[in-house]
């Protein structure tokens, strides 16, 4: 007789975590790293250094989820970061441009890059993965060759006061993360384009004969990334006080972890941008947790995967054995 009973919490507790697995490991992560240093960790401070160390992470992954959301990749938005970052201070520094001038260009050219990923993938049918990794091949090319692999220091004050300066006590690269998002949600759920998307991802041969345009919405989920990246890159190099060509590499890893972790938040493993937002929490959560404890460089990396794996993991194994008890 209470077999029925067992049965009903366990698929409870199940279905609990297919859909909330992923917050129940950024809740533990927060009480683990406030117990183990609370003085330093729950600090106020603390917080906004993670809101604002989550900035350029969060407006990079929150880019990146457009592409995944229809079903495809882009490998190339990390060269995309630093290409950005060196074009916007080499201009500034060698030729003299005014800073609005040096950040528009870099912009212009990160839609240059998505629309050539976009063509590629849309029309002349190459797989994203391979057009992306040659694209990105290029751009690395590219930037050596601007910068002859050697930092480019930017001088100009204006220019790092973007990552810098701070309204009402918060830092302003958040709030332009915040508006980002924002910009990036509504389209997402509230325009044409982000119900395309979606629609792409779920079914793209569904999607084309309802009369969706599948190419031309998929050269703009690709151009979305490489503006948001761009607008990373700039941040980050205003932040660095100089354009790199490795600049953008550690976030090609961190970007798709945030946004593959928040694939396994609420929904049934559809990519979406406060799913993004909380992966990009987890991930920056367990650098600054890590980084307060003393930890090596190294075991950021390592428990950065471990927390991907075991995340996903664990809503993916509960949404499975709940497949099995309904079929």
């Amino acid at each position: 007789m209470t077999l029925p009973t067992y049965a009903g919490a366990g698929h409870r507790i199940l279905s609990f975590l297919a859909r909330y697995g992923t917050l129940v490991v950024l809740a533990l992560m927060i009480i683990g790293f406030g117990a183990a240093s609370p003085a330093a960790f729950l600090s106020e401070r603390n917080l906004i250094n993670v809101l604002n160390q989550s900035a350029l992470l969060a407006i990079v992954s929150g880019g990146l989820t457009y592409v995944l959301v229809a079903g495809q990749f882009d490998l190339s938005f990390a060269n995309v970061i630093s290409l950005s970052g060196i074009l916007s201070v080499g201009l500034i520094e060698r030729s003299g441009w005014p800073i609005a001038g040096a950040i528009a260009a870099a912009l212009a050219v990160a839609v240059v890059v998505g629309l050539a990923n976009g063509f590629l993938v849309a029309y002349v049918r190459v797989n994203a993965i391979v057009a992306t990794l040659g694209t990105s091949t290029v751009l690395l090319g590219v930037n050596f060759i601007y910068s002859n692999g050697a930092p480019i220091t930017v001088s100009a004050g204006g220019f790092t006061n973007i990552a810098r300066d701070r309204i009402l006590g918060i830092p302003a690269p958040v709030l332009i993360m915040a508006a980002v998002l924002l910009v990036l949600w509504v389209a997402l759920n509230r325009t044409l384009l982000g119900h395309h998307l979606q629609a792409i991802g779920s079914n793209p041969a569904a999607a084309r004969l309802a009369g969706v345009g599948v190419g031309r919405a998929t050269v703009a989920a690709f151009v979305v990334v490489g503006v948001c990246a761009a607008i990373g890159g700039v941040i980050l190099s205003a932040r660095i006080g100089s354009g790199m060509v490795t600049a953008g590499d550690g976030f090609l890893l961190s970007a798709f972890a945030a946004s593959f972790l928040g694939a396994s938040v609420v929904r049934d493993g559809q990519f979406h941008i406060v799913g993004t937002i909380v992966g990009v929490l987890i991930v920056s959560i367990a650098a600054n947790g890590l980084a307060i404890m003393g930890a090596q460089s190294y075991a950021q990396y390592l428990v950065q995967g471990l927390i991907l794996l075991i995340a996903v993991a664990l809503s993916t194994t509960s949404r499975r054995i709940l497949g099995q008890q309904v079929s």
